[in-house]
């Protein structure tokens, strides 16, 4: 019988998309097949303690402080990691940046196109440098003034400090509340159209998956794709693949690849699109590690393109391996 691949899996994360990081890693751990990886887990709580779990059942076995030297030594004996981790302080860099000094094999985009994805102002511009169309919008430091319909901070996902603001009057709270979370706050106009997104696997190679079409039924009163809305049981439909024509549909997936490849992502990403009344595709923001339980909508659209959720999670770990052998060959 072959070795089996030692997975450690990160989850948890400082930031407020905590308890969403655990219900992807479980998903993970169960997906991971225990007669091919042996599995162990590291917890990060909010107030950053690591805590080192013992084989696939995750039971705790110590609880670190950080910084600590033995962390990326503990990492370091295992084959790979599969950070799950959602927001800053796990999918913007820093993290991968650990796992790089570490010199261990991880899931997912590196250090740039980690942050890189996680700074929406700056990847914005990057799209646009590529000829990539994307939604119009301004940058507000701390002190500036607000201005424009749209208002949310730069570095945050899943809807957090998110505000659709109808009148002039919102315009000013919103912006506060988004400081509440980031120095840097995105104000967008308003796109009228579909939501739709798409997956994207593979290293040198991305493949995309078919695209999906987000129907939010607006709790609260709220009509558009909230955190409440991609969250909660009954909060969204996923219509698979959209109801749009299919040049556009072909549209989406090339400009799903075109923007995974300018932001230098290797492994997975989800790419969020707004399709306009009349058919122009805007990119909004691409997630490089997006919601990952057997539920979310990365892994039906690949469930939806012939790549069910176990073998999903198989490809990601051996495309980790797959770069860490090839970059090995470099000299630095």
């Amino acid at each position: 019988m072959s070795k089996r691949t030692r997975v450690a899996v990160l989850l948890g994360g400082r930031s407020s998309e905590h308890e969403i990081s655990l219900a992807s890693a479980r998903s993970v751990l169960e997906a991971l097949d225990p007669d091919r990886y042996e599995t162990v887990t590291v917890e990060i709580g909010r107030d950053g303690r690591w805590e080192l779990g013992t084989g696939s059942d995750g039971s705790v076995a110590e609880t670190l402080p950080v910084p600590t030297a033995k962390v990326p030594a503990t990492l370091g004996e295992v084959d790979v990691v599969f950070p799950v981790l959602h927001g800053p302080f796990g999918e913007d860099g820093t993290v991968q940046g650990l796992l790089e000094l570490a010199g261990v094999p991880y899931v997912g985009a590196g250090v740039l196109g980690s942050a890189l994805a996680m700074d929406k102002d700056v990847f914005k511009a990057v799209m646009r440098d590529r000829g990539i169309p994307v939604t119009r919008n301004i940058t507000l430091r701390q002190g500036q003034a607000p201005e424009n319909p749209f208002g949310y901070p730069a570095r945050l996902g899943s809807s957090v400090g998110i505000t659709k603001v109808g009148s002039e009057e919102g315009l000013a709270p919103a912006v506060e509340l988004a400081f509440r979370h980031d120095e840097k706050v995105l104000v967008e106009e308003f796109v009228s159209g579909v939501e739709v997104e798409c997956g994207v696997l593979g290293n040198e190679e991305p493949l995309a998956s078919l695209p999906g079409e987000i129907v939010s039924h607006g709790f609260g009163g709220v009509d558009w794709y909230d955190f409440s809305a991609k969250y909660d049981e009954g909060g969204m439909d996923l219509v698979v693949p959209p109801r749009l024509p299919e040049e556009t549909i072909e549209r989406v997936q090339e400009l799903a690849v075109r923007s995974f490849v300018a932001g230098e992502c290797e492994g997975m990403a989800r790419v969020d699109f707004f399709v306009r009344d009349d058919g122009e595709v805007l990119l909004n923001e691409l997630n490089t590690i997006p919601g990952f339980t057997a539920t979310s909508v990365y892994a039906k659209l690949f469930e939806a393109s012939g790549i069910p959720y176990p073998e999903l999670v198989d490809r990601l770990v051996r495309l980790a391996l797959e770069r860490h052998e090839r970059r090995s060959r470099l000299s630095y």
